[in-house]
């Protein structure tokens, strides 16, 4: 039978080591409120194709449409704040890409490939090989990502840009950047002995401390980080 509290920490400690593994506050494409600009030999790109970017830490996808056109996810709070199509239809920046994640508010939208790669190198069809699976035709790609146009909740760890483009290219949602995180969790919290410990040890200092804020804010941090990432 599973203990309750064993499980609740180890859910609590793969959050944090998630939040920790993106850097969050690092995870926009360099420069705030930047776009890169540089020429993509946008000829060679085919409707249907996967688009990849590196952008900080975590690497960013999209499915191009044709005709300059990629359609991406990404966390948007203007998109929670107005209904506004000519304020949210802009580049989105770090202060609006940001509460986004947090709120877990975003979009599948479509992007210039300028905007798109914010003047990184552009990396196509690479999860083919990746994954190593087989996928289906660029046009159903496409026509599957544009059948997704428009809000979706967000998830780092459940629903990012990367669910989206596999589930469009290969009929499965699945993301190898949160699969590498989860994995490392798994490695960390094998030894259920030692979260317990840790519960213990963090139990006691909360009654010995009393309730100063020192003890009292990660009571607040904790719950924050688990709605941030879930």
């Amino acid at each position: 039978m599973k203990n309750p509290m064993l499980e609740a920490l180890s859910l609590l400690l793969e959050k944090l080591l998630v939040i920790s593994n993106f850097r969050l506050f690092n995870w926009a494409a360099p420069g705030e409120d930047e776009a890169g600009h540089r020429f993509y030999e946008i000829s060679s790109f085919l409707r249907g194709d996967v688009l990849e970017v590196r952008r900080a830490h975590v690497t960013h996808f999209g499915i191009y449409l044709g005709h300059n056109r990629v359609a991406h996810m990404m966390p948007d709070i203007l998109l929670a704040l107005t209904n506004d199509k000519g304020l949210t239809q802009r580049v989105v920046s770090n202060k609006r890409l940001l509460p986004g994640v947090i709120c877990r508010v975003a979009s599948v939208r479509v992007d210039t490939v300028e905007d798109f790669a914010y003047g990184a190198d552009i990396l196509v069809n690479h999860l083919d090989k990746a994954l190593k699976k087989k996928p289906l035709l660029n046009e159903e790609v496409a026509q599957r990502a544009e059948k997704l146009l428009g809000l979706t909740p967000y998830s780092l760890l459940w629903n990012n840009c990367e669910h989206f483009v596999t589930y469009c290219r290969f009929d499965t949602p699945i993301s190898s950047q949160a699969d590498r995180f989860c994995e490392t969790v798994k490695i960390i919290i094998r030894d259920q002995r030692s979260v317990l410990a840790s519960a213990v040890l963090g139990l006691a200092s909360i009654v010995y401390l009393g309730l100063a804020s020192y003890a009292t804010l990660p009571a607040i941090f904790i719950p924050f980080c688990l709605w941030m990432v879930g």
